[in-house]
């Protein structure tokens, strides 16, 4: 097997993890909950770490489906 599928795979299992670990209060249903609250909301502490966890492995999980498109060919 090829380096870039193993690390595609690897990356896809760990992006999987960290959408899971997100806060489940930022759902749809929770801003129509209470008049109260805004709706917007500060990420701060582990909850921001994962939410740019998040982000940098999404684009590492994009490079490598580009690559592996290229490779393929």
């Amino acid at each position: 097997m090829q380096l870039t599928l193993v690390l595609q795979i690897i990356v896809s299992l760990i992006l999987i993890i960290l959408v899971t670990l997100q806060s489940k209060d930022s759902s749809l249903g929770a801003s129509f909950s209470s008049a109260t609250q805004s709706g917007f909301h500060t990420k701060r502490g582990p909850e921001k770490m994962i939410y740019l966890a998040t982000v940098a492995c999404s684009i590492v999980f994009l490079v490598l489906s580009f690559l592996n498109i290229a490779v393929w060919k």
